[in-house]
């Protein structure tokens, strides 16, 4: 049995449902950025096998995917910055206390 494009598609389908579920229902923060990775995670393996399944000759889609982590790793630094202040100032990570941008 080879392992072809669908394989890589449905890998990549169940990983962003998984990280879009954390999104959705998890409160805290942290797990939230996490979830966030996860889905990126996925977006990058339908890109790499996109790549090397429809257009071989050209790594458009690696390429793709390297950006997408770079924006992943300044996506996390940036969020953890954040969490770490309001921890600070709330000592809480859960996001329903989180007002500051209510009126």
């Amino acid at each position: 049995m080879s392992v072809g494009l669908e394989h890589y598609l449905v890998l990549s389908a169940v990983l962003f449902s998984i990280g879009l579920y954390g999104v959705l229902a998890k409160r805290n923060a942290v797990v939230i950025l996490m979830c966030i990775e996860i889905m990126l995670n996925a977006a990058n393996i339908a890109l790499v096998a996109f790549s090397r399944y429809v257009v071989p000759m050209f790594l458009t889609g690696q390429i793709f995917a390297i950006f997408v982590m770079v924006v992943a790793a300044a996506e996390a630094a940036v969020g953890i910055a954040i969490i770490i202040t309001i921890y600070r100032n709330r000592e809480s990570v859960d996001v329903d206390k989180f007002d500051l941008m209510k009126w």
